[in-house]
């Protein structure tokens, strides 16, 4: 093929690109911290930073001799129970068993009166966890709430 065709198509494929990633919300600083030899390029030769991120990608210049503009991480997501009662959506039924509740997959605390005791839990992006929720471990029984942790630092356990 000659050299102007592919060119043209090139910079076509990139406007098309370009268009179709403009509405999408640019990545979280965790999305972006890919280990230098694992970025795979998404941009193209000269390309500035404004650019980069335009399109929904990652800049950093600070490697010599690998992509500097380069594919988020996906984002991860994690299940939480909520800890206000009364924002809970019921998932279970009058009197049940919290080994009953948990095999459904929802949330368990009795108590308090009023509220649902068997509940749905919600997921939400690491980095991202409210402080009135509490990660939930698996199996989504509750445990005492502890402060939500940045999503680097977080292992990925649900995937």
């Amino acid at each position: 093929m000659d050299l102007k065709v592919v060119c043209a198509l090139s910079i076509t494929l990139l406007i098309a690109l370009s268009a179709l990633a403009e509405g999408s919300a640019p990545p979280t600083k965790c999305q972006c911290k890919v280990v230098p030899k694992e970025r795979t390029n998404c941009g193209y030769p000269g390309i500035s930073a404004a650019e980069c991120k335009k399109i929904g990608c990652c800049f950093n210049a600070s490697v010599p001799s690998v992509p500097w503009c380069y594919n988020p991480k996906q984002k991860k997501v994690k299940k939480v129970c909520p800890n206000d009662p009364y924002s809970r959506i019921n998932c279970g039924y009058p009197r049940i068993k919290a080994k009953d509740c948990t095999r459904k997959g929802c949330c368990f605390r009795p108590h308090p009166a009023g509220v649902p005791w068997c509940f749905y839990h919600r997921v939400v992006e690491e980095g991202n966890v409210p402080l009135q929720m509490s990660p939930c471990p698996s199996g989504c029984s509750w445990h005492s709430p502890r402060p939500a942790q940045a999503c680097c630092a977080v292992p990925d356990r649900e995937s």
